[in-house]
């Protein structure tokens, strides 16, 4: 008689790694008789987050696209522009479409066990792959896990720096926004608590979401996000009469250490497995590729191992996290160079980590050189 809980994959995790690894599979549509189990401690039926990326052609969830922008604005160190960046398009996914419709998907799917829990242990040795969910026990083939249970313990030339951000959801009495262009970075802010911008998504002439959004290695006191996003709503953008329709709040880990890609057959995904690009925080658009990856491996019934990641484009994120740390140029002094001096695309292209050589070659040679020659000499 078949174990009832023995599976052939077990996510751990019901975030956006989880739950986009589980959306992959099932639209492969070739693991439909793999048994797996979905392990999530909490109930997904908040709109706690956005994610916001970029990309040229349609993607896994383009049906639940809430917005996307052809022009983005970018406000620095006495440059602004608005850029046109087709041929990509800023895109923005709400948490509660992505929630509703990975999970309505996942739940149609007779192969796949949602099971409510804190996961409390897991293991892979040459004998088994299990996981403790409250106590009970379940084994697996492999187990993708995307919970990052504590900090790591950092080496030398290794940073740890938190994207930390609240948003608000304004709506106001009369039309305002131009909800054909959004704002990708805007410095215009107080940098007394370190890196600090804003981002500025319209949805309509009256509704946008406005993110206040820090590098540092502490987080702020609630009031602290509130008054920094007061500032911009009121001074930068001169909106006096709004009201406030929605919060959010997010915190993604900015650091160079190198997460182990699995321990035995544990496969970590996410943040967890290294899939938030150190300099920038991005992480949805590197979750689709690994995630996509991982399913092909899956299929070809190969071990699902994959190192998405070239070693330059990892010295590069760590170049820019020293000097992040250490404040050696400000933030927005290293940006408004990227983004005067280079073509948007480009720029893009660099932070998806798919540009040439050729570009990068540009793109570096477009920033302060001593600084960046100091900090790469130390990561060399």
């Amino acid at each position: 008689m078949a174990d009832i809980n023995q599976y052939d994959y077990i996510i751990a995790g019901a975030g956006c790694a989880g739950l986009s690894l589980a959306v992959h599979m099932i639209r492969s549509g070739k693991l439909a008789d793999k048994k797996i189990l979905l392990v999530e401690k909490e109930q997904k039926n908040k709109n706690d987050r956005t994610w916001c990326f970029w990309e040229t052609d349609p993607g896994l969830f383009e049906e639940i696209i809430y917005r996307q922008w052809n022009i983005a604005w970018f406000y620095g160190e006495d440059y602004s522009k608005g850029m046109d960046i087709r041929p990509y398009q800023y895109k923005l996914i709400r948490g509660i479409d992505f929630y509703e419709y990975a999970l309505g998907l996942i739940r149609k799917q007779k192969n796949i066990t949602i099971q409510p829990g804190e996961v409390q242990d897991m293991i892979s040795t040459n004998t088994e792959t299990s996981i403790t969910i409250d106590g009970q026990k379940f084994y697996a083939q492999y187990i993708f896990n995307s919970i990052l249970f504590k900090k790591p313990v950092l080496k030398k030339n290794e940073y740890w720096l938190l994207q930390h951000f609240k948003g608000w959801v304004i709506e106001t009495e009369n039309p305002y926004f131009n909800p054909a262009a959004a704002t990708l970075m805007d410095f215009r802010v107080d940098q007394q608590h370190g890196t600090a911008f804003v981002y500025c998504m319209p949805f309509s002439e009256c509704r946008a979401l406005v993110e206040y959004t820090l590098f540092t290695s502490e987080l702020l006191e609630n009031g602290q996000y509130d008054k920094g996003l007061k500032e911009y709503v009121e001074r930068i953008l001169n909106v006096s009469s709004y009201k406030i329709a929605e919060e959010e709040f997010g915190i993604i880990p900015m650091t160079n250490h190198r997460f182990p890609s699995h321990q035995e057959d544990i496969i970590h995904i996410g943040t967890a497995g290294g899939q938030t690009k150190a300099s920038s925080g991005y992480t949805f658009s590197f979750i689709q590729k690994h995630s996509a990856a991982i399913v092909d491996r899956l299929i070809m019934g190969e071990r699902p191992l994959v190192s998405l990641t070239k070693r330059r484009f990892r010295f590069y994120d760590s170049t820019l996290l020293h000097i992040l740390h250490y404040n050696t140029l400000p933030a927005k002094k290293v940006f408004t160079d990227l983004f005067q001096k280079n073509k948007p695309q480009q720029v893009l292209r660099f932070l998806d980590n798919e540009s040439s050589v050729r570009d990068e070659l540009k793109i570096i040679s477009s920033l302060p050189t001593w600084p960046f020659l100091k900090a790469a000499l130390r990561q060399l």
